[in-house]
């Protein structure tokens, strides 16, 4: 049974989530919380393996809570929840490492979905939406090309290859497709290079990318 977490501080919206969520036979909704204080608290006392979390929330916003939790011994996965178009705190929760990013407005079976994969220990980020992400948040950094470029250097010849495809966005059976390789060994280089970079997702292998120019 996948235990969740379900932090956010309007009420209506937790329960919208729950009643989604308890829906799955595997998922179980262990606590809700209304801030990021409660949130880390939370976790504490109820050992989720998934987080669903809001970004913006007084008395500790999502980002700030994320970092905490993850200070926190064998720490649950965390999705990061937005309503995107007025969220200016994404950028940051990625390069906190959250395990994922949804869109409020999910489907209610990709919802499912998405915390089965969190939960098996991948990031949950519909390419589309990466794409978003990279082009309405990475202009507002001011990144370091040079180290970036250094990083992906400890990459094989193929891996960079698999990763500049990933930075635009596309699904392990479109690259394998654009690359002429089977998903599977896709996958296994997503792993590899996410492994090599020290990075949780690919989100933050797109945004890796998009630094080194």
């Amino acid at each position: 049974m996948i235990r969740v977490l379900i932090v956010d501080d309007e009420a209506l919206v937790r329960t919208g989530l729950r009643m989604i969520l308890e829906a799955a036979d595997d998922l179980e909704v262990v606590a809700e919380a209304a801030s990021g204080v409660e949130a880390v608290t939370a976790v504490a006392r109820h050992w989720p393996h998934v987080v669903l979390m809001d970004v913006q929330m007084p008395h500790m916003d999502g980002v700030a809570a994320l970092k905490e939790i993850n200070r926190s011994p064998n720490p649950p996965k965390v999705v990061m929840l937005t309503t995107f178009d007025r969220d200016e705190y994404v950028y940051s929760a990625l390069r906190a490492k959250a395990a994922g990013f949804l869109l409020k407005d999910t489907a209610p079976r990709d919802l499912i979905a998405a915390v089965r994969t969190v939960a098996g220990g991948s990031a949950t980020l519909a390419p589309t939406v990466t794409k978003r992400m990279i082009d309405a948040f990475a202009g507002q950094q001011a990144p370091d090309a040079r180290a970036a470029r250094a990083r992906l250097a400890a990459l094989t010849d193929r891996e960079r290859q698999v990763v500049q495809v990933v930075a635009r966005g596309l699904a392990n059976a479109e690259i394998a497709r654009e690359l002429s390789m089977s998903e599977t060994t896709v996958k296994a280089h997503v792993s590899r290079s996410l492994a090599k970079l020290g990075l949780a997702n690919r989100v933050q292998i797109a945004l890796l990318v998009r630094d080194a120019g």
